[in-house]
């Protein structure tokens, strides 16, 4: 047999066998929506039902006081001393700043000289009424004149007696905010001062527009913080803002901690669970039936037949170590998909096991 013959002979029996192959593979069998129908995929599913749920709200802050005071002074000039500086502990009355007194100085003595001269005209004006010399009207005015004189005297005395910051109350030097020598105005703060002798410690904390919702005055909440290693600090909601503090929409909400706590220091960090006390409506699925998800919106897998199933989006309300809460998607869903939901992709035929 020549080489022809052969060759021919082989591509041949090669057409054949394919032919012979094709006739003995079965058709791939498809679905609904013509997707090529694979292996039926094992699943579990439960029944999904909403449920009334009391959230634990975790949020981070800082640590403060219920006393916390910006100090000023009552008058504008030139600092001249401050006498403290950050972190120094303070006695109530304790002297903290001073302004240059040269003007303020100035300004009493301006004062009480024009005090001293409305008091002898007064008197002159007194002499001359007594004598019916001076009509009633200048009399007056005369005893008008003294009583401003008086009242100005009594400002420049008052102003020079807040040219001096003084300690409202035991605590801590929290922030100092100027310097020796510097011009500052009225009021402008030159202090920031706290009570932390007294252990009435606080935390606030930013919390979202519905977690702000959910809290109410009186709810109970556990506090951690690094500074205080396996120690958890109880408090109680105490108060709540009545308007968004940041540009963001947050809100802030105040924890007063129970019991006598030290260790702490103002501007510390910590981390609290509160414990909210206005429940609502959740459905909660297991974490294994969750899949490309985030702490806001995710997706599941449900069966409307038994036989096939659908990929559908959520709104995941909260994460937990095994359990997911959620807040929308699963409205008249009656079964969802719990295990197998790796293998699986919209339109998937599967059978449920028990």
């Amino acid at each position: 047999m020549n080489s022809s013959k052969i060759m021919k002979y082989t591509i041949l029996s090669f057409i054949s066998l394919i032919t012979l192959l094709q006739a003995c593979t079965p058709s791939a069998e498809k679905n609904g929506n013509g997707i090529p129908r694979l292996d039926v995929i094992p699943v579990n599913t439960m029944p999904v039902q909403r449920e009334e749920v009391s959230m634990v709200i975790r949020s981070s802050g800082i640590f403060t006081t219920d006393d916390e005071t910006y100090l000023s002074f009552k008058t504008g000039g030139v600092i001249d001393k401050i006498y403290v500086k950050e972190g120094d502990a303070v006695k109530q009355g304790q002297v903290l700043a001073r302004l240059n007194l040269t003007e303020i100085d100035a300004q009493v003595a301006q004062a009480k000289l024009a005090y001293d001269k409305a008091v002898r005209d007064f008197k002159r004006a007194e002499n001359l009424y007594n004598d019916s010399v001076a009509t009633t009207e200048q009399f007056q005015n005369a005893r008008t004149g003294l009583e401003v004189a008086t009242r100005q005297l009594e400002a420049a005395n008052f102003n020079r007696t807040y040219s001096e910051i003084k300690a409202v109350a035991n605590g801590f030097v929290l922030r100092k905010m100027a310097s020796e020598g510097q011009v500052i105005g009225p009021g402008i703060p030159i202090l920031l001062t706290n009570g932390a002798g007294a252990n009435q410690w606080k935390m606030k904390i930013m919390v979202s527009d519905r977690e702000w919702a959910m809290i109410q005055p009186g709810d109970r909440a556990s506090i951690t913080t690094d500074v205080l290693p396996g120690q958890t600090l109880t408090a109680i909601v105490t108060r709540k803002s009545e308007g968004s503090e940041t540009l963001g929409g947050s809100f802030s909400v105040e924890l007063s901690l129970e019991g006598n706590v030290t260790g702490l220091a103002a501007g510390l960090y910590g981390k609290a669970d509160i414990q909210a006390s206005r429940k609502e409506m959740y459905w909660k699925i297991p974490y294994e039936a969750l899949l490309d998800g985030d702490a806001q919106s995710a997706f599941v897998f449900i069966t409307d037949d038994g036989k096939s199933v659908r990929k559908i989006p959520v709104e995941v309300a909260r994460l937990e170590k095994d359990v997911v809460y959620i807040r929308s998607g699963l409205e008249n869903v009656t079964n969802l998909i719990v295990t197998g939901s790796a293998y699986l992709r919209d339109g998937s035929t599967i059978e449920v096991i028990q």
